[in-house]
């Protein structure tokens, strides 16, 4: 076994790690863990899910430990990887009800007044205009009544003659539907950035 120091460049830690060196692995880790933990944090907003990430990062690292030696710029490789990471996990998330129904409820509220942020939300509104234009009539008119008239299930229920289950399942298939549309046409870096903006003002 090496023996390792803190004077030992990333460089020297990689082809250590190449030939299968744990000792020189976990220094490896030591070094990055709480660089990488904070930078995924500031995209998935979870520490548990940001710690999972980080491990999954060393992970592929250690699996592909052969090719370490020839990766000439080591920082931008390894939190590139984490960026990967982090929207893969976005991406897997949104299909997920619990989450698609926070990321809903986040959607509702207004991005930090900036220019960038502004911009944005302006490009995510079109968006959501566009997914309830393409919804049924009915659909979309019972939505409307409850987001944008902030009508009871039973108010929308009396006033268009149906039962207060049918009223709660069709705004329950609007919003999936929002959801997926948002997801297949609205760019999720857009998307990241926009959320970034609300949970920082929002404390999420």
């Amino acid at each position: 076994m090496s023996k390792l120091t803190s004077d030992f460049t990333a460089a020297d830690l990689l082809n250590q790690c190449s030939l299968g060196d744990e000792k020189a692995f976990k220094e490896l880790y030591e070094r990055y863990h709480f660089r990488l933990h904070q930078y995924i944090l500031k995209i998935v907003k979870s520490k548990e899910a940001a710690e999972e990430l980080v491990m999954d990062v060393f992970l592929k690292l250690w699996v592909a430990r052969e090719l370490l030696p020839g990766i000439e710029n080591f920082d931008g490789f390894l939190f590139k990887i984490a960026y990967n990471k982090s929207i893969d996990f976005f991406r897997a998330a949104a299909k997920d009800k619990p989450f698609a129904d926070i990321l809903w409820e986040k959607m509702q509220i207004p991005a930090q007044n900036t220019a960038d942020a502004s911009l944005l939300m302006q490009e995510f509104n079109a968006k959501l205009k566009e997914a309830i234009d393409l919804m049924p009539p009915q659909r979309k008119k019972i939505f409307q009544l409850s987001r944008e008239e902030n009508l009871s299930h039973a108010q929308i229920s009396e006033a268009l003659g149906i039962s207060k289950n049918t009223v709660a399942n069709t705004i329950v298939e609007a919003r999936q539907f929002i959801t997926t549309y948002l997801g297949r046409h609205f760019d999720v870096l857009s998307m990241l950035t926009i959320l970034s903006g609300i949970a920082q003002k929002n404390n999420f």
